[in-house]
């Protein structure tokens, strides 16, 4: 079916730019991909999955909506995302087994995010991503629909790079509920997000992409942070963002480094999961 404006293209000129992306290398052949930091195991990916949930909603990233994802531990064509439940009420019960297509891998009765195609469309397209936030975050929405540029100001935010770009559902989809309901929007927004880590989605969000939990969840939460600070600093006039070799250089930090995993543990804690918290082996 195909939905058609004025002025916007079909459907099919989304399914088109997928393909585009095979070609380009953007986009594998088959929904294959090799996670970088895996979790040990099964279990303990869904407990973390447990954790970034309420982290998130604890820094108040999200709010009775937005989620957030991890890639399976163990197989790369599949991905670990709550069914549908506000973040800070996802339990592990709640996890639940995502193709690359956004088929849940066993099928159930349990409603699913109808945005989980944001998750599936950038699994498929980035084998160097394991972990996707979706948000709403009031203080990054006015750059969704301006032309002024959300870009990194404060120390913390170089973690989002230096190009945050803008996704219009219009432009491919027409007149929609700006929802990002199937493959083919999921594979038009991670065509957007390129190679780059944070697309802007426009009147609606962002989604961020990194390499494990851990570094999305900074992502997410100091990307709303910059974003507050640019537009108080725009008030009083020119401001100075951060240069190409301080992005560079803010995000070369490993997964696992010992800063991340300090974050990880505060964080945890601060939204009431420490208890969840892998304990250190002896």
């Amino acid at each position: 079916m195909e939905r058609t404006q004025t002025g916007t293209i079909s459907r099919r000129a989304a399914i088109t730019s997928a393909v585009s992306l095979v070609a380009t290398g953007l986009m594998p052949r088959t929904l294959m991909a090799t996670p970088v930091a895996p979790a040990p195991t099964l279990e303990r990916a869904i407990v973390d999955v447990v954790i970034a949930n309420r982290i998130l909603a604890n820094q108040e990233v999200v709010d009775a909506y937005g989620h957030v994802s991890m890639r399976h531990p163990t197989n790369a064509n599949r991905f670990l995302l709550s069914r549908s439940r506000s973040p800070e009420l996802v339990e592990a019960g709640d996890i639940v087994e995502f193709n690359l297509d956004g088929t849940a891998a066993i099928p159930e009765k349990a409603p699913f995010y109808i945005e989980r195609f944001i998750h599936a469309g950038i699994y498929a397209a980035r084998p160097d991503v394991n972990s996707v936030v979706h948000a709403h975050a009031a203080e990054v929405l006015p750059f969704t629909i301006s032309k002024t540029p959300l870009e990194p100001v404060i120390q913390n935010a170089g973690v989002v790079g230096s190009r945050v770009p803008v996704w219009d559902s219009r432009a491919h989809f027409g007149d929609t509920n700006l929802l990002v309901s199937d493959i083919a929007m999921g594979a038009d927004i991670a065509a957007k997000l390129g190679k780059e880590r944070v697309v802007l989605m426009r009147g609606h969000g962002f989604a961020a992409a990194g390499r494990n939990l851990i570094e999305v969840l900074r992502m997410a939460i100091y990307l709303r942070l910059d974003a507050r600070v640019l537009t108080e600093a725009l008030k009083l006039g020119p401001v100075v963002p951060l240069s190409e070799g301080e992005i560079k250089k803010i995000a070369d930090v490993a997964p696992t480094a010992p800063e991340l995993q300090r974050a990880w543990a505060y964080w945890a804690t601060k939204a009431g999961c420490a208890d969840l918290l892998e304990k250190p082996t002896p």
